[in-house]
């Protein structure tokens, strides 16, 4: 049995926050859990890897139900998440069926000395700490730890059997359970991505009636007839130009965002077929994901749409510039195009951040929302730099240029109208645009729909055009009742007196929403503050050595056969508080000199290191490449902390 690397015999920390969720109720202590094997998940739930982490440990908590009680402590980022009605809903919405901690304080993380999310704690049943690792992909190496576990405590006799404190809470009903996006149909209707009811629903225009179902509603990944087919929490729907619908024999394309895959659906007989990906996820470094390639392609040199894994594709839009669907594929920070059955990486590096420039060589930061403007760009919604991009193409290629109209970066947001260089979003989810091509931003956890208006030689302005929504995800514009799409020949000019609304996608209060929007308002502007991401502040000296200790999955081994193995990359917000010590390099271990008189940011942090199975008797093992990305505040001080370490594992 592969022996997993086990931390010194330390005592788990109480688990203290504000209350409990999935507990009917009661309060859950270290001693409540004595006996068991507890795995603790610190999540929040705007961070795609920590969805990614609650597939994964699905399939753990069914294997081991009797021994293993996994308990999720949800630490926010965001100000919007630290609310208990929305951390409520977040738990039902992605079907957290194990009890977690409300730790709005980071108390609990604090204790546990967590320092990126995901991050999991493994405790033996005797409340010894004996595993810590941040990141996804864990799977495989949980699951050799946890039979271990078994194994080695059902011989000592400290194994305890039998249910755990999960207690399910009451089910809900409604024609829509957490709805994610909405499309306009060519008959009139409008077709939502019913997420929470893992299914597409056709309404009636008056977004209430329910005309049909399409997919059984149960979660997995199937295709046929629409009382057959099935999908899991699907999110961007798109039309295929009409030239196109007879070739494809769909009509629409849907991003099946947990099923890592695009499904094509026929309006006429609702029939769903899969058209990209492979329904596993795209690992990055894994040398199965595409083939063995990921670099930038044309479509003409691209595999074949069905071999190619996708990330938690979250929206898909066609892009008339590049002749393709783009999809956002939120789970890798990238962007893909589609077409002709094939799939190609066309921008992004799959590292998370803001950076600006050519497409193939741009950072976002899980792409959630894209919609094409009135003049041919792609706008994106960025969610997790709550930042408003810009795609350029270079017609009918592959190639374009990146731009940021609004957003600072992945620990700065707030609600702050204004000049469009300073103004802040929060984790937005969707967008549109506007006859008078400006772009109209559903600033999710803002609660908010944002109004970004660009102008000539200037940064443009963002007002505010709605509050008090409950996390709107996605918008439409709507012309006299009917849905109005940027570049549509039929409406491209529109009457003096037309009725120009907004149906807004309120995925928390489960419903659409029409607001009405006179061309001529400019919107009310807004500033309800600036806001950084607050955590628990490391004290350090202004030379300080950051160190990478990468601990391989058990039966794995460095892979250095072509080359250096690992990777670090180190930055700063703001930038000038780092002196020295920045960029890339092969070395886990960094010495950094900060400038006192800046005081006070974020380091960011990026290690990837690649392993390979260590087995002498297979020619060509299997590799793989642990990635992880931290964000850490610190502040300069006399007598700080020299070092900073931050474990990676495999």
């Amino acid at each position: 049995m592969a022996t997993a690397s086990r931390l010194p015999r330390v005592r788990a920390s109480e688990l203290v926050g504000r209350g409990w969720l999935n507990t009917g109720g009661q309060d859950v202590t270290l001693a409540d859990l004595r006996g068991k094997i507890v795995v603790l998940d610190f999540w929040t739930f705007c961070c795609i890897n920590c969805l990614h982490v609650l597939d994964e440990l699905r399939d753990l908590e069914a294997r081991f139900a009797d021994e293993l009680v996994i308990i999720g402590v949800h630490s926010p980022k965001f100000v919007h998440e630290a609310d208990p009605e929305a951390l409520a809903a977040a738990v039902e919405r992605y079907e957290v069926h194990h009890p977690v901690l409300d730790d709005p304080e980071l108390t609990t993380w604090s204790a546990y000395a967590a320092k990126a999310w995901p991050t999991l704690v493994v405790v033996d049943p005797e409340g010894y700490i004996v595993w810590q690792m941040a990141g996804e992909g864990h799977a495989s190496a949980l699951e050799a730890l946890v039979a271990e576990l078994v194994a080695e405590h059902e011989e000592k006799g400290t194994l305890h059997r039998g249910d755990g404190p999960y207690v399910a809470p009451a089910p809900t009903s409604g024609t829509l359970r957490f709805p994610a996006k909405v499309l306009g149909l060519p008959n009139g209707n409008l077709l939502v991505a019913d997420a929470g009811h893992h299914s597409l629903a056709e309404m009636a225009p008056d977004g209430e009636t329910l005309v049909r179902r399409i997919g059984s509603g149960d979660r997995g990944l199937v295709d046929g007839a629409s009382d057959v087919a099935r999908f899991s929490e699907p999110n961007g729907l798109c039309l295929v130009p009409a030239d196109l619908r007879a070739r494809t024999g769909y009509d629409v394309v849907v991003a099946d965002t947990v099923n890592h895959a695009l499904r094509g659906v026929n309006l006429t007989t609702g029939t769903v077929t899969t058209v990209a990906g492979t329904g596993e996820q795209f690992m990055v470094g894994a040398s199965d994901n595409v083939t063995g390639r990921s670099e930038v392609v044309d479509l003409d040199d691209a595999y074949g749409a069905r071999s190619i894994r996708l990330s938690s594709p979250w929206d898909v839009e066609w892009f008339p510039a590049m002749g393709a669907f783009l999809v956002a594929d939120a789970g890798n920070h990238t962007l893909w195009a589609f077409g002709r059955d094939r799939l190609a990486h066309v921008g992004g590096t799959m590292n998370e951040g803001l950076l600006d420039g050519r497409l193939a060589d741009a950072w976002f930061a899980q792409p959630s929302g894209l919609a094409v403007g009135t003049d041919a760009a792609l706008w994106v919604a960025d969610a997790e730099t709550s930042a408003l991009r810009r795609v350029e193409a270079v017609e009918g290629t592959p190639e374009g240029t990146v731009s940021t109209a609004v957003g600072q970066g992945l620990f700065d947001f707030g609600h702050r109208d204004g000049a469009a260089g300073q103004a802040l979003l929060q984790h937005p989810l969707g967008l549109t645009v506007l006859p008078d091509g400006s772009v109209v931003v559903a600033d999710t956890y803002n609660g908010a729909l944002r109004r970004f208006t660009p102008s000539d030689g200037g940064p443009g302005e963002v007002t505010t055009l709605a509050t008090d929504l409950a996390e709107p995800s996605d918008v439409v514009v709507l012309v006299d009742g009917e849905v109005w799409a940027a570049g549509a020949p039929d409406t491209a000019v529109l009457a003096d007196d037309a009725r120009v609304e907004l149906l807004v996608v309120e995925s928390a209060a489960h419903r659409l929403t029409r607001i009405p929007l006179p061309a001529a308002t400019a919107g009310e502007v807004l500033d309800a503050g600036a806001h950084r991401t607050q955590r628990p502040v490391t004290e350090v000296a202004a030379s300080v050595r950051i160190d990478v200790p990468f601990v391989p999955a058990p039966g794995q081994k460095l892979d250095d056969r072509f080359g250096p193995s690992t990777r670090l990359r180190v930055s700063a917000s703001p930038a000038e508080l780092l002196l020295d010590g920045g960029g890339d390099d092969a070395d886990l271990s960094r010495d950094l000199r900060l400038d006192p008189a800046v005081g006070e940011g974020v380091l960011h942090v990026t290690a990837q290191a690649a392993s390979c199975d260590d087995d002498p008797a297979v020619e060509f093992p299997a590799c793989h490449l642990a990635q992880q990305d931290w964000g850490v505040p610190v502040r300069v001080v006399d007598g700080g902390d020299a070092e900073v370490s931050l474990p990676l594992r495999g």
